[in-house]
């Protein structure tokens, strides 16, 4: 997985590419209003918008969700007592938006788009702050391989040409670079 790490507020967010995806790290972000992020994490997850909000999320990006105990997850929610972790999630329903580390450098990542969701739920104002940061990261990623693009293709297009004016009759035979390839071989 690659990763990469863009500053919001004076806050580092890690960032990290799964498969073809961005996933953004809540433990980051939950640092902004907390020394705990999995605290913060878990009172997210408490909310019953916010697990139909994920379950929502799964079943359209995910053909392999186990819908079976989403009414057992929206009681927990709705009970002051009981906890949802991102550990339990992820268990219970094969979700994939959510991805849950333990060690060093551990953590929740979460889609991005579930990660604007939770932004929106910890503050509107961070959020908007985290899309301006995250845009500029992706422009940047494109223009670079916008870049190396337009790169590759003047190199092709040099080969091409250079292998055209060979072809050329009445060319000094030392000076044809396909002839010197042919004697290479």
């Amino acid at each position: 997985m690659k990763k990469k790490t863009i500053n919001v507020q004076g806050l580092s967010i890690t960032i990290e590419q799964v498969k073809e995806d961005d996933y953004i790290s809540l433990t980051d972000i939950a640092k902004v209003n907390a020394d705990d992020p999995a605290y913060v994490i878990q009172n997210w997850m408490k909310n019953n918008n916010t697990i139909r909000y994920l379950y929502r999320w799964e079943e359209i990006h995910n053909p392999a969700i186990n819908p079976i105990h989403l009414d057992d997850l929206l009681k927990t929610a709705n009970d002051n007592r009981r906890i949802i972790s991102p550990k339990m999630w992820i268990e219970t329903v094969h979700a994939i938006g959510l991805q849950w580390k333990t060690g060093r450098g551990g953590g929740t990542l979460a889609h991005k788009d579930i990660a604007l969701n939770f932004c929106y739920w910890l503050s509107p104002e961070f959020q908007i702050y985290l899309i301006k940061e995250f845009q500029r990261l992706k422009e940047e990623e494109f223009s670079k391989k916008s870049l190396e693009w337009h790169i590759s293709r003047i190199t092709n297009l040099v080969d091409e040409t250079r292998n055209w004016l060979d072809t050329i009759p009445g060319q000094n035979p030392d000076r044809n670079r396909l002839n010197f390839l042919e004697e290479k071989d």
